[in-house]
């Protein structure tokens, strides 16, 4: 689904509000994931592992400046269409690149999304914009969840004892790709491992019978997570308590996610919820998530946090047990939130919550 301009007109209007409510003359935007949520998902980076991109945006009361050198110009005019968008290229040479942006920022003040020399800091700030998601980014979000579900599902299928945890990787990250989406986060745990990290990047280690596949997919910027089990013959009593257990967290924490409710006391339920299946400290071990969007999360959940869920938001919730872990995106609607991630491979539970069921995904069981 393509953006409307109503979006970028929000957007840039939004931006400009900052110049007043800050005091300062421009907002100098850096981060990738900036860049994509001003520019309707442009990207910005060569580099996908960089937090900041090739190119800046600087945006003041009378000019929408694009700041670049030579080699990325000719791709952001041709292919992202931004000059018809309404971006002035200033464009510096490949050995000079930040000639240009040097040259339009002296001697006036700036608010800025990363740390900048002479700039306000905002970047908490624009972060919160970027979580509040347009009717057209939420649209495109609900394609990019369908799209990773069938990612990991197509990627699950080709699944066999005695592949390497990097050849898992490359079957889940080739999946992504097929369908035009970045993995820019592709962890990968089997076995003992699944039980001791809750980051697992891959290794050589071989498959024996369970499998974790955990993936955020990047397009157009925006960002969907989601992980999924895989175990090959009966799941074992002790790991099928601690699926279920992870599940019942789970849509603790999907119910409670509605608009008006404090991200904190969301995350005090799911404390709550861990002591009630007897894993009372398993989320001291790991955070449990957040508010999404251009970043796989946007801010986290903390027992402290102030921040108001809203709707249209997405949230990814990623409760863990070791050896078992549950997450998906979500978009929080008017009467309920939707899971924007649900696949029909894995069996799903129904669990009573308050305020509304919920079912959420379980582990796939294969027999060899």
């Amino acid at each position: 689904m393509q953006p409307t301009n109503s979006e970028f007109q929000t957007k840039i209007f939004i931006l400009r509000v900052l110049l007043d409510k800050h005091s300062v003359d421009a907002v100098l935007l850096r981060r990738v994931s900036s860049f994509a949520w001003a520019t309707r998902g442009a990207a910005s980076y060569v580099n996908i592992a960089t937090t900041e991109g090739a190119t800046s945006l600087l945006i003041t009361r009378e000019h929408l400046y694009l700041v670049t050198n030579n080699i990325e110009a000719p791709r952001l005019e041709q292919e992202e269409k931004l000059v018809d968008q309404g971006w002035e290229f200033q464009v510096s040479p490949w050995e000079t690149p930040q000639q240009a942006l040097m040259n339009l920022t002296s001697g006036i003040s700036l608010a800025s999304d990363v740390a900048f020399p002479g700039s306000k800091d905002i970047s908490i700030e624009i972060a919160h914009l970027r979580a509040r998601l347009t009717l057209e980014e939420g649209e495109r979000l609900r394609e990019l969840g369908h799209l990773c579900a069938e990612t990991i599902s197509a990627a699950a299928q080709l699944i066999r004892p005695g592949l390497s945890e990097y050849q898992l990787a490359a079957l889940l990250g080739g999946q992504a790709q097929q369908r035009g989406i970045q993995p820019i986060v592709n962890l990968i745990a089997t076995d003992e491992r699944i039980y001791r990290f809750r980051h697992p990047l891959p290794t050589g280690k071989t498959l024996d019978k369970y499998a974790m596949l955990v993936l955020s997919g990047r397009r157009r910027g925006l960002v969907c997570s989601i992980t999924r089990l895989v175990h090959f013959g009966p799941l074992p009593d002790d790991l099928r308590e601690r699926i279920i257990a992870t599940a019942q967290v789970n849509a603790t924490l999907i119910a409670n996610s509605r608009p008006g409710q404090r991200l904190g006391d969301v995350l005090a339920q799911g404390q709550q919820a861990y002591a009630r299946v007897g894993f009372p400290d398993e989320w001291r071990r790991h955070h449990q998530g957040g508010v999404a969007g251009y970043e796989p999360r946007e801010y986290l959940a903390t027992q402290t946090s102030p921040d108001v869920i809203a709707q249209d938001q997405a949230l990814e919730w990623n409760p863990s047990i070791a050896g078992a872990k549950m997450e998906d995106t979500i978009l929080v609607g008017t009467q309920s939130n939707e899971i924007l991630t649900r696949t029909q491979l894995w069996p799903e539970m129904h669990i009573q919550t308050p305020g509304q069921p919920n079912k959420v995904p379980c582990a796939l069981a294969l027999e060899f």
